[in-house]
């Protein structure tokens, strides 16, 4: 799957720089295609729910369900009983895929494009990318050369991603596999991997056991 551009992007012909939009909501609207209906969601995900605390907090777990409830709707396709927690981005939602059971946990950046199966735990601080820039030419900023073409990144089912894991755009990470804390992972995770380190490399793999 090659996903479309998140954003309109306009290039000078003569220089090939790409035009600067300033941090406006109506701009970043326009150019991204979002329905007033999702505009909404996503307003009331970044400015009211995503700021309400996590369980055991005093109303943590009605907080929760209001930020599930909203992020399921912004999302591509959620599954049953999944959990996002304070503070999660995932920018516009845009292809974002998240499966059955699967929790986020706080302070998670999860990039477009992001597909994530069953029963995946998320430590803190996980991030998630799916894009980047361009850095081809040296006479212009590396700001006005535009994003390079997104890579979505695919992660199995029953995957574990310990705190501070970074993954980095196009990563497909297989089921029932474990990143350790910190990992930054830079290449596709094997079945029942556990990988480690920076860059991440496999340590062992998981003893299959029947039921």
């Amino acid at each position: 799957m090659v996903p479309d551009q998140l954003f309109e992007e306009k290039t000078d012909a003569a220089t090939g720089r790409v035009k600067m939009y300033r941090d406006n909501p109506l701009y970043f609207l326009r150019r991204s295609n979002i329905s007033l209906y999702k505009s909404f969601l996503l307003y009331l995900y970044y400015s009211v729910a995503n700021w309400l605390p996590d369980p055991p907090r005093p109303i943590g777990s009605l907080a929760m369900s209001f930020r599930t409830w909203l992020a399921s709707r912004i999302f591509l396709s959620s599954g049953k009983n999944i959990k996002i927690g304070r503070n999660v981005h995932f920018g516009s939602g845009k292809n974002v895929v998240i499966g059955n059971y699967t929790g986020i946990n706080h302070n998670c950046w999860i990039g477009n494009d992001t597909i994530i199966g069953d029963d995946v735990m998320f430590g803190p601080e996980v991030t998630i990318l799916s894009g980047s820039h361009n850095f081809d030419r040296t006479d212009i900023p590396m700001r006005e050369q535009g994003a390079s073409q997104r890579k979505p990144v695919v992660i199995g089912n029953d995957v574990w991603i310990g705190t501070r894991v970074i993954i980095l755009p196009g990563v497909r990470v297989g089921a029932h596999s474990i990143l350790a804390a910190g990992a930054v992972v830079t290449k596709d995770v094997p079945e029942y991997a556990i990988v480690a380190g920076n860059p991440a490399v496999i340590k062992k793999y998981r003893t299959i056991t029947s039921s």
